[in-house]
């Protein structure tokens, strides 16, 4: 896959394309890059598809965007995208965050997408246990008495640790901007808007996923109507980069 920039309000965006024929574009995951789908794409263009891959603003080479974004704003983002490449309908595939970006995307913009594949998708928020509730409980005291002034600078030490005992890696590891964009995009429960997906659609999970557990994949199965639910065994979070050859196989069958 080859490498080009194209600038969008003003952001230079990096992505990866590749091959010629029916577009389909991909939307990595959080903390990933477009470096993770290049065997995958390789193999697509090989099949005779046009693959297009961009880093998201705030991931791999494209810099973070002016301020924090929210699910809808990178849903607005692959619209302007997708524009300024000249791609009017294309198929899509979302993983993780990039599938919780696809939900989003395919209830705003339905005309624009041929076929969906979700594979190990966030965007849909687990319930909380007593422990977590507990936690919860605690922050928000938190927050209370470390209002003072003197006080304020322990706030970040404080909601690290916060989303330490949540096991939120992506908030620890995030700064400026991003942190926030962290707290946004996981604020929103996209599960009342599976159910409204219309489209063809493919749900693709390692049955060993630690990330997002598969148990999930039944649920975007349930709601939404005549999906197709492909299971890995034996593979993790990443089928892209664990099973390439196995997963390019599979979105070609179903894409044909």
């Amino acid at each position: 896959m080859r490498e080009e920039t194209i600038i969008i309000n003003g952001i230079g965006i990096n992505y990866k394309i590749a091959g010629s024929g029916p577009a389909i574009l991909v939307l990595h995951g959080w903390g990933g890059s477009s470096d993770s789908w290049i065997g995958v794409g390789d193999i697509l263009a090989e099949k005779g598809y046009k693959v297009v891959v961009p880093d998201f603003p705030g991931f791999g080479k494209t810099p973070p965007p002016p301020q924090p974004w929210g699910v809808g704003d990178y849903s607005d983002f692959v619209l302007k995208f997708g524009e300024s490449l000249g791609l009017p309908s294309f198929f899509l595939i979302g993983h993780s965050f990039g599938g919780r970006i696809s939900v989003k995307f395919v209830n705003q913009y339905p005309e624009r997408i041929k076929k969906l594949i979700l594979c190990a998708s966030a965007g849909i928020k687990p319930k909380p246990s007593p422990f977590t509730r507990l936690i919860y409980w605690m922050a928000r005291l938190g927050n209370v008495l470390l209002t003072p002034k003197h006080l304020v600078r322990l706030k970040d030490s404080a909601r690290n640790a916060f989303y330490i005992f949540l096991r939120n890696k992506d908030y620890v590891k995030a700064d400026g901007v991003m942190r926030e964009t962290v707290q946004k995009v996981l604020a929103e429960d996209l599960l009342p808007g599976i159910s409204k997906i219309d489209k063809e659609t493919l749900i693709v999970w390692g049955e060993e996923d630690k990330m997002v557990p598969v148990k999930y994949a039944s649920v975007f199965h349930e709601n939404i109507k005549d999906s197709k639910l492909e299971i890995f065994p034996k593979i993790g979070h990443s089928p892209h980069l664990e099973a390439p050859g196995k997963l390019s196989q599979v979105i070609v069958n179903f894409f044909s």
